[in-house]
């Protein structure tokens, strides 16, 4: 499972990128192996980093459309003469609302005729780009925040392979498991990330501190009762 994604992150972006997977995917299951056993955690990374770092911008678009899998299943579906027209909303097309500054949530498609293949052919060769400072893409607040999850992402399992035991191992499938609540593209993407940073924050402070976490508090002494009071004995008249 880890080798064909770690083949799929080759094709979408560079050997280089697969290798970065890889051993992120190693470093945790080495870690929980030697001090836990099973490989319940090692799972979850290996799922979420893919999913963090296979994000789906305008190269992988391009690529996913040309790299001749589309093609197959046109040809599959359709006989004789027809035309493919493409209907996409790129990202960098989409206007913020002039109130509130957030993207419109109406995210309209545009058409492109034929001439869009020959595009996305030229795109795809140059995913290469992606991420550097030639990236003409890169520097939009949506794709730097993907960035920006997946050194998070690497940034946490470090500190769960540094301080991984028996006690914090399912703390630790959790936080491994936070990227599940982010779904969609644009604004819905967006709104799903708000909800798992703080799904995450709760998540970090039962990992950071487990004993007070997991430790119910101890209830109070309860006061000793009173003393009864000591008997006297009545004087006897004489």
């Amino acid at each position: 499972l880890i080798e064909r994604r770690a083949e799929f992150l080759t094709a979408y972006q560079n050997a280089a990128y697969a290798t970065r997977y890889r051993h992120l995917v190693e470093r945790i299951r080495a870690a929980e192996r030697d001090r836990v056993g099973g490989t319940l955690l090692a799972e979850a990374v290996a799922r979420y980093a893919f999913k963090l770092m296979a994000y789906k911008d305008e190269y992988e678009v391009a690529r996913l459309f040309t790299d001749g899998s589309f093609r197959a299943q046109v040809a599959a579906q359709f006989e004789g003469d027809y035309t493919l027209r493409y209907h996409l909303a790129p990202p960098t097309l989409m206007r913020p609302d002039g109130a509130s500054g957030v993207v419109n949530s109406v995210i309209t498609k545009r058409s492109f005729g034929p001439w869009m293949a020959l595009a996305l052919r030229g795109l795809a060769r140059l995913r290469g780009l992606r991420g550097t400072a030639f990236d003409p893409f890169g520097r939009t607040a949506e794709r730097r925040e993907e960035r920006a999850l997946i050194t998070e992402y690497e940034r946490l399992v470090e500190e769960i392979v540094e301080r991984l035991d028996a006690a914090n191992h399912a703390a630790a499938i959790a936080l491994a498991r936070i990227p599940e609540q982010i779904r969609g593209y644009g604004h819905v993407k967006q709104r799903h990330l708000v909800a798992a940073r703080a799904k995450q924050a709760e998540a970090m402070a039962r990992w950071r501190a487990p004993a007070a976490a997991l430790t119910p508090p101890t209830p109070p002494t309860p006061p000793l009762p009173p003393s009864p009071p000591t008997p006297t004995r009545e004087p006897i008249a004489a």
